[in-house]
């Protein structure tokens, strides 16, 4: 999986967002803010990877466990999904 085309993640005083650019803007009106770990999540899907290279990814990086990461992760990208964020 990996973030739909169009969407750029940036930093605005001490928030983290994500905005549609070029046609993105047209289906996708507004802004979202992550928080620290949304962000390094959204990172790791500006490249092609799968829910295994980001649970590995967030073990090395986070002090949790497998089941909260995964959980998490499912939670994140179903939203982002249903967005219509994710290719």
């Amino acid at each position: 999986m990996k973030i739909r085309k169009g969407f750029v993640l940036r930093q605005v005083a001490d928030a983290t967002i994500v905005v549609p650019s070029g046609e993105a803007s047209l289906d996708f009106n507004g802004m979202i803010t992550l928080n620290d770990t949304g962000a390094f999540l959204w990172k790791l899907l500006e490249n092609e990877t799968d829910e295994d290279g980001m649970v590995k990814a967030m073990l090395a990086e986070y002090d949790v466990d497998e089941k909260t990461a995964r959980a998490g992760i499912a939670r994140f990208t179903a939203r982002l999904s249903a967005e219509g964020l994710l290719d």
